[in-house]
């Protein structure tokens, strides 16, 4: 694996050691890692506008734009929606092992799909938004690496077009660390949501890359926030956040061509890009010296 980043730019020296220990670890597959301030500032870029399956990082988006529809007033986030027994899908989440019938509050549909990256909530809001109108946000964010092929995990019989023809929803680590940042800067979405948001994406329980070496007290509690979501295919393993490390990160980490197939929290790929990333995020997470201060002044 090369470095893409010319010699000079922020970052290169991280970026050179992640690749080097990825590439020394074993790891066989293909990464892109973007990496900027919160305002937006690149720190460190490999491979940003390279196109990967979106697997559940594009539920980032699904939540921003219910949000927003929120805010316009067109989604009542108290509203009901009743989960039905073909609305069921396998794969992440927990709604698949419930009788149908539940009678769920729209801002818990949104709370599952990223916390607990639930594929049948994640349908629910595909249905109440629609995949046309999606494409369209993502288009008018700017987010043109971004697109929504349809919903999850659906049976061959259910699937679009586009899906019977291999489509799958796609993503890029430039979009997804454009809409974080945008998002953490409340130009998406009012403060209230912007809190909701956040708070949402703050709960997320599987942590397993950009989470996994974050230091911890003595408690076990991790020593900086984290707002994030994961994303997996077989063979493919991301994780998108804003990480409250000194200097504040926006973090988007995506990868295919592992090879250890197992959905497990010690899959072997997971396992070596989360050693070779924490490195990289706590160098650049360190608050920038401010000029004129040097090694006489410290």
């Amino acid at each position: 694996m090369t470095v893409e980043q010319p010699v000079g730019l922020p970052g290169t020296a991280e970026l050179s050691a992640f690749l080097a220990m990825l590439h020394a670890s074993g790891f066989a597959g293909e990464v892109a890692l973007h990496v900027t301030d919160v305002g937006g500032r690149v720190l460190c870029s490999h491979q940003p506008d390279e196109v990967f399956p979106a697997a559940s990082t594009i539920k980032v988006p699904l939540l921003v734009q219910a949000l927003q529809e929120a805010q316009a007033g067109r989604l009542d986030l108290t509203g009901r929606v009743t989960l039905g027994a073909a609305d069921r899908v396998p794969g992440s989440g927990v709604l698949h092992d419930l009788l149908p019938g539940l009678n769920l509050a729209w801002q818990d549909v949104l709370t599952l799909m990223i916390v607990v990256s639930d594929n049948t909530a994640t349908n629910l809001v595909i249905g109440r938004l629609g995949v046309d109108a999606v494409n369209a946000w993502l288009a008018a964010q700017g987010l043109s690496g971004t697109r929504l092929v349809g919903k999850l995990q659906l049976p061959p019989e259910q699937q679009n077009e586009a899906q019977r023809r291999g489509e799958r929803n796609r993503t890029t680590a430039r979009d997804q660390a454009a809409l974080l940042g945008a998002l953490v800067r409340g130009e998406l979405l009012d403060p209230a949501h912007t809190r909701l948001a956040l708070d949402i994406l703050e709960r997320q329980q599987l942590r397993d890359l950009i989470g996994r070496r974050v230091p911890a007290d003595e408690a076990g509690e991790p020593l900086y926030r984290l707002g994030s979501k994961s994303g997996e295919l077989r063979g493919v393993h991301h994780d998108v956040g804003i990480l409250h490390t000194p200097r504040p990160l926006v973090v988007a980490c995506l990868s295919r061509g592992g090879t250890d197939p197992r959905e497990h929290p010690e899959n072997r790929d997971v396992l070596r890009l989360a050693d070779a990333l924490w490195p990289v995020l706590k160098a650049l997470g360190e608050p920038p010296r401010r000029p004129g201060r040097d090694a006489r002044t410290r």
